[in-house]
């Protein structure tokens, strides 16, 4: 018996040549389940609360500011009674004796006291992390370098706004009671008064940016104070209004800034060639602040911490 011939294409079927090249899907765990890529992400809000938690973290910072808002009270308060003992109702010039109160409020020693604790706090904030390596901790857990500055610079804003509103409001308003008698005290709901006590309260937080800034950029403790205060408190106290050059310098600084804000009435004020305007010392405000946290933000965005 013969056998039949076997066909030869049953041994040759092709095979499809996509059954090999389809094309592998992403593995799943390059995303957390149950979250997206978005979600997964620090948000904004967050890092707020961090930050936060991670100011009032320091010991010192409720000492410190709760210290120097009574010497800044208690100052106001010693200057408004020496007012009130040596002054006669009616007697001298209604704008001079409205400026003496205003002053009375929040004189130049106060602001002195506000300008370095908020100018020393806002360089602790930030090299104190750099000096215990917290930073590094803080930057594995959230990469986005600009986004912890930004949330650094708003939570100190904050708090030294929060604290110029009770610290100021209290010594406003103590001081023209005590001035009452006398009948020069102010009222906040005049003009005038409104933007002395606003410039006052905004001093804060621009002295505590520029801090920040400042110790960014060095990175050292004792290093960013000192150049905080030399910045803030002796740079102004070099540059006169003799020429105009100097004068621009002077009026763009933030002590000098704060002190035309603080000038309601240019009576018994000797003039200057070159005098500093309302606005531009508000810009002034507006420039030293964003100009600071750019500036924070550049170097911890390109420099290795």
């Amino acid at each position: 018996m013969s056998t039949a011939p076997v066909p030869s294409h049953a041994a040759t079927v092709p095979v499809p040549s996509h059954a090999t090249t389809a094309p592998v899907p992403p593995h799943p765990a390059t995303v957390p389940p149950g979250r997206t890529a978005a979600e997964s992400r620090a948000r904004f809000g967050d890092l707020l609360a961090a930050e936060w938690i991670k100011f009032w973290s320091l010991r010192s910072v409720p000492w410190v500011l709760g210290l120097s808002a009574v010497a800044i009270v208690a100052a106001n308060l010693k200057s408004a009674l020496y007012t009130r003992d040596h002054s006669t109702p009616g007697e001298g010039d209604p704008a001079v004796m409205a400026q003496v109160a205003l002053n009375d409020a929040f004189n130049l020693a106060s602001a002195d006291i506000l300008m370095l604790v908020a100018g020393g706090l806002g360089a602790l904030v930030i090299a104190g992390e750099y000096a215990t390596g917290l930073i590094r901790t803080t930057l594995a857990a959230v990469p986005d370098r600009r986004a912890v500055l930004a949330a650094k610079a708003c939570v100190l804003a904050a708090v030294l706004f929060g604290y110029g509103v009770l610290t100021v409001g209290v010594s406003f308003g103590a001081s023209q009671a005590i001035l009452a008698d006398t009948g020069i005290g102010q009222s906040v709901t005049d003009p005038a008064a409104l933007r002395y006590v606003a410039a006052a309260v905004l001093f804060g937080p621009v002295c505590a940016l520029v801090g920040l800034g400042l110790g960014t950029l060095i990175r050292h403790g004792a290093g960013a104070v000192v150049a905080t205060v030399a910045v803030l408190f002796f740079l102004p106290s070099l540059v006169t209004e003799r020429y105009r050059w100097s004068a621009d310098l002077l009026h763009a600084l933030p002590l000098p800034a704060w002190q035309r804000l603080a000038r309601t009435s240019l009576a018994g004020y000797r003039p200057s060639e070159y005098p500093a305007t309302v606005a531009g010392a508000w810009v002034t405000f507006a420039v030293w602040s964003l100009a600071s946290v750019a500036v924070a933000a550049f170097a911890l965005h390109r420099r290795d911490h």
